[in-house]
């Protein structure tokens, strides 16, 4: 099977778009990840020239001839296959093109790992900054989104049912407070992530004894990434918190998308995502809209979850070097990273174009609402205390069947309480009171975004 044969049907050229985007199909494809690894094999080349370890000649021609296109990949794969080694079908691939003065100082002294390692700190910061800028994105469309509706009352919701009134800024306020964090995530453990790999065989550096150190730091330097301090092949811990950082990234994101999907239904009509002409909800019932968006960011977050359990797996590892670990890393690291990267595009397109219902919402929470029975306990908790009006109201509304109105509502607790029905009427038209908690939060966010600038 060659290296361009689809073998998933997630990577098959009609489902692929939903599940990677252009970004991540350059970082991840077969032939753009081989030129990675070329690319680091010329940085470490240069770093040995630099070092005397190499001549400066044999840099000079490994940097000439690593271009993927000049590669017999037949050859190498054939090697790989023949040699049961994940690098020497590589290693002679390039002997094949280059040079007498360059072929035995390619690939001088380093590992699998030192080159597969280096290439996860490389796809980790590329995807981590790629994420990082669409969240900024999302977490910025719901701050204008919870600015504009700030005072769109929406009925608040715990457990499925209808509870205290809140506003639909308040909602996405708490989108935006999630998001924030998360882009604080990514900036804190960016530097963590961003390293190279220089280890040896079994992490000392031994082929380098005098100059391993200075190597390790220049390769890094090359290559756009910081020296890890001490070899990592058997430490994954790296590896780990980038996984479930993801796969947390991408929970939320379906936390967005659940809560879009749900307030879409029919019955409900409070949301609904921008309408694509040309997309299609059903070939058997043409009357149907389908939350494509927000339901896919649930079945993307599934994904990113499970490759995380695995990459999470990879702690524990045997002695100075187990393939356990970081070969399982191999097919679950990218996983991790297109699942969250795809779900962060889609949930930046689907906020910036979400519509809004506010007439909906009203409607919903006067047909079907209780009204505000939190201020009412409130008020009654001033006369007879909290815990005996809680009381008080509980049995009041206990024979309740859900077809009561307001008013209804209203004169049970008014009976109950010996007050009159416009007074608990009263108590329970009072509004959400989560303006301030909007106010606070969007300026928190917007001090802390001046700070990151």
């Amino acid at each position: 099977m060659g290296p361009d044969v689809d073998n998933r049907l997630t990577a098959s050229s009609m489902y692929a778009h939903g599940w990677s985007t252009p970004e991540y199909d350059r970082m991840f494809e077969h032939k753009h990840r081989l030129q990675a690894w070329l690319n680091i094999l010329v940085a470490l080349a240069q770093a040995q020239a630099e070092l005397g370890i190499i001549p400066d000649a044999a840099f000079e021609g490994i940097a000439s001839k690593a271009r993927v296109e000049l590669l017999d990949e037949d050859f190498i794969s054939s090697e790989t296959r023949r040699t049961s080694h994940s690098t020497l079908g590589l290693i002679r691939g390039l002997q094949q093109i280059l040079d007498s003065s360059s072929t035995e100082y390619v690939y001088f002294g380093i590992t699998v790992q030192d080159l597969t390692d280096t290439w996860f700190g490389m796809v980790m910061r590329d995807s981590g900054d790629l994420i990082r800028a669409d969240l900024v994105n999302l977490r910025d469309s719901c701050v204008e989104l919870a600015k504009k509706h700030r005072d769109t009352t929406i009925a608040g919701r715990t457990h499925g049912q209808l509870g205290t009134p809140v506003t639909f800024g308040f909602k996405v306020s708490t989108w935006a407070d999630e998001m924030n964090r998360h882009i604080e995530r990514i900036d804190g453990a960016r530097a963590r992530w961003s390293v190279g790999q220089l280890a040896g065989s079994t992490g000392g550096l031994a082929f380098f004894p005098d100059q391993g150190l200075h190597l390790r730091s220049r390769f890094c330097e090359l290559l756009g990434l910081g020296d890890p301090g001490m070899s990592w092949t058997a430490t994954r811990d790296r590896i780990a918190e980038f996984g479930t950082t993801m796969a947390t990234v991408a929970s939320s994101l379906a936390r967005v998308g659940n809560e879009i999907y749900e307030l879409a239904r029919p019955e409900i009509g409070e949301l609904s995502e921008s309408r694509d002409v040309h997309a299609v909800g059903s070939i058997t019932m043409p009357h149907k809209q389908n939350p494509e968006l927000s339901e896919h960011l649930d079945t993307l977050s599934r994904i990113a979850r499970a490759a995380a359990g695995v990459l999470v797996e990879g702690v524990v590892s045997s002695h100075e070097r187990d393939g356990r670990s970081w070969k399982a890393e191999w097919a679950m690291l990218p996983e991790v990273a297109m699942c969250t990267g795809k779900a962060a595009s889609v949930a930046a397109d689907l906020v910036a174009g979400l519509r809004v219902h506010p007439e909906k919402m009203l409607r919903n929470l006067e047909s079907a609402g209780p009204g505000n029975t939190e201020s009412v306990l409130h008020a009654l908790s001033s006369r007879i205390g909290k815990h005996q009006a809680q009381e008080l109201m509980q049995v009041a509304l206990s024979e309740r069947d859900g077809t009561e109105n307001v008013q209804s509502i209203a004169a049970l607790i008014a009976a109950a309480a010996h007050v009159s029905p416009e007074i608990v009427l009263e108590w329970m038209s009072v509004g959400p009171t989560t303006g301030p908690l909007i106010d606070h939060c969007l300026s928190l966010i917007e001090m802390g975004d001046g700070e990151s600038d």
